[in-house]
């Protein structure tokens, strides 16, 4: 008579990732950032970033669940009728509220000195860096922070010095309690993309102060402190060369609230942590920011800083999923065998790596081009100008696709509200509607080629990562072929009447420079294979022309190392092309 079959605990057939850091279940990411932080940073943000690692795996994790699970409520009125508006947020978003802003100074590392124990103000690739590791466990609150970080850049860069003095301690303060928060009001619901068709109005009292009226549509984080809004001054042109950029405070200087309702939240598909909601100005008190007329260029810094953001934040997703797929697949048992093992699971994992280190990848070298723009460098600037828009456009895009894939490698649980699968498949979707949505954005890569020559910067840095990476001669021809021809598509977009080409110019772009970077990192990372390896293979399947029926059996070989993650030496790595 044979023996029942013994099952496995439960527990043993269905791995679970938490608990783990996750600055260190990714190998490559210290390396990495040897090669875009100051070697004495680096090594005074490690620990940083060692306890961040545990905290998002862990408590962080356990939080932004819970507060995605009970999401903030709008109060108009207290308990004995007086109408004082109120935003209640789950207390554990407000401890993760603590710890972005307060324990690690997300919003403030960029404008002063103190956090994190650096006596200075940090480079953007540190700022980034810390955001990557936190938005890997909550989303939704990484768009307040970087709302907070931009307002203070563009108030800083644009306003009254007055102005500045009397709200920048409160912007960059470390003290949760003192914190003033940043929020953008710009989005109406006549105008949306068409920022010109801002209907909000602006004018003056006998006493020469300003006041909007108008209403607002989507507002994330609408109870903040401070909000950047664009109104039209009385009598101004029509579009957007008449628009006005304007500081508006939630409370007043005798503390009461100033002349603007939250008419509602909005019931979000994903973000659900964070507040969005509906604004009506009511005769708001606010203050012009810089001159009149120029608040949409103004409000275009403050949105490119957001985009870069958005771009960071759909990173740290992919690499979120990636980590836990890979985690499934090497602990989970199918047909007798890992997932891992299985060559179909493993080209699909492959496809996850390569979306998820192109777009890190390219959040260090926008970060890079940030820090020397805003220490002058012209050349940077223009770099700035089309790399903000590339990331975000197609960044935000593949996150979407990686984090639904992710969800699949962990099956039916994946699709299952315990699991952070389904929490990050629906923040990833908002990442292509905010600050601009797949189109727009994809335009504004031809408008900076068009009106700031910004390809030609682009072009030269691919050259000079293609000097650095020094590839075999057959391989170094291939992408100078692809240099070539995705800069004679990207041209023949700006052209009259080409928009339809914006989005695949843009994708070229993108993919081409994403390569060019890590042939030139594996020149100088520790893990210098599989960065030239996966330089090939974006090469390969995201912007040369190949036949989609031909086999490319050659790279199976090479899928379970690139799969572990451990470094692969350079001289190992075969020309696939």
């Amino acid at each position: 008579m044979l023996e029942p079959r013994r099952l496995q605990p439960a527990a043993d057939q269905v791995p679970d990732n938490f608990g783990a850091n996750l600055f260190r279940a990714d190998p490559g990411f210290d390396a990495l950032l040897g090669l875009y932080l100051p070697e004495d940073l680096h090594a005074h943000l490690r620990p940083h970033l060692d306890r961040l690692g545990a905290m998002a795996g862990g408590r962080y994790d356990a939080l932004a669940a819970e507060a995605d699970r009970n999401p903030p409520t709008l109060s108009h009125r207290t308990r004995t009728g007086k109408d004082l508006q109120r935003i209640d947020k789950h207390p554990s978003f407000v401890e993760l509220e603590r710890a972005a802003y307060s324990e690690y100074g997300l919003a403030a590392l960029s404008h002063r000195g103190g956090v994190l124990g650096w006596a200075d103000p940090m480079p953007p690739a540190a700022k980034y860096a810390l955001t990557y590791l936190f938005v890997q466990a909550e989303f939704g609150l990484c768009c307040p922070v970087s709302m907070t970080d931009s307002l203070t850049r563009t108030l800083r860069k644009f306003g009254d010095p007055d102005l500045v003095a009397r709200h920048l301690p409160a912007l960059t303060s470390l003290d949760f309690d003192a914190l003033s928060q940043g929020a953008m009001f710009m989005t109406e619901q006549g105008a949306g993309s068409d920022v010109g068709a801002t209907a909000t109005r602006a004018w003056q009292d006998a006493d020469g102060q300003w006041h909007l009226e108008g209403d607002k549509w989507f507002c994330s984080n609408p109870d903040a402190g401070l909000a950047m809004v664009l109104a039209r001054p009385e009598g101004a042109v029509e579009g957007t060369r008449g628009l006005t950029l304007f500081l508006l405070p939630r409370l007043l200087e005798d503390g009461t609230p100033n002349h603007y309702r939250i008419l509602r939240l909005k019931d979000k598909l994903g973000t659900r942590s964070m507040a969005s909601g509906e604004i009506r100005l009511e005769g708001a008190i606010a203050w012009p920011v810089g001159d009149l007329g120029r608040g949409f260029l103004q409000m275009t810094d403050m949105i490119n800083n957001s985009r870069l953001s958005n771009g960071v934040r759909a990173a740290g997703l992919m690499r979120r999923s990636l980590t836990e797929s890979l985690f499934i697949a090497g602990n989970r048992e199918a047909f007798g065998r890992r997932l891992i093992e299985l060559p179909l699971m493993q080209r699909q994992l492959a496809k996850i790596m390569v979306w998820t280190e192109q777009a890190r990848s390219v959040v260090f070298q926008t970060a890079e081009a940030l820090r020397r723009a805003d220490a002058g460098d012209e050349e940077s600037r223009r770099l700035l100008r089309i790399l903000t828009p590339l990331l975000k456009f197609r960044a935000c895009r593949d996150a979407r696709k990686v984090t639904g894939d992710a969800m699949e490698v962990r099956g039916g649980c994946g699709y299952i509200e315990e699991w952070s699968d389904a929490r990050l498949v629906r923040d990833a979707h908002l990442g292509s509607i905010w600050e601009g949505t797949s189109n727009i954005v994809a335009l504004d890569v031809i408008r900076s080629i068009r009106r700031e020559d910004s390809l030609s910067a682009l072009q030269r840095l691919m050259e000079r990562q293609l000097g650095e990476a020094a590839l075999p001669a057959a391989l170094e021809q291939r992408f100078r072929q692809a240099i070539e021809r995705v800069s004679a598509l990207a041209t023949a977009a700006t052209e009259k009447g080409a928009d339809a080409l914006a989005r695949q110019a843009a994708s070229g772009l993108y993919h081409l420079f994403s390569a060019t970077t890590m042939a030139s990192e594996a020149r100088r990372a520790e893990d210098a294979g599989r960065r030239l390896l996966l330089a090939q293979m974006v090469l390969r399947h995201r912007v040369l022309p190949r036949d989609p029926l031909a086999p490319a059996a050659d790279e199976m070989p090479w899928l379970p190392k690139l799969l572990s993650e451990a470094p692969i030496p350079l001289a190992e790595i075969p020309t696939l092309l």
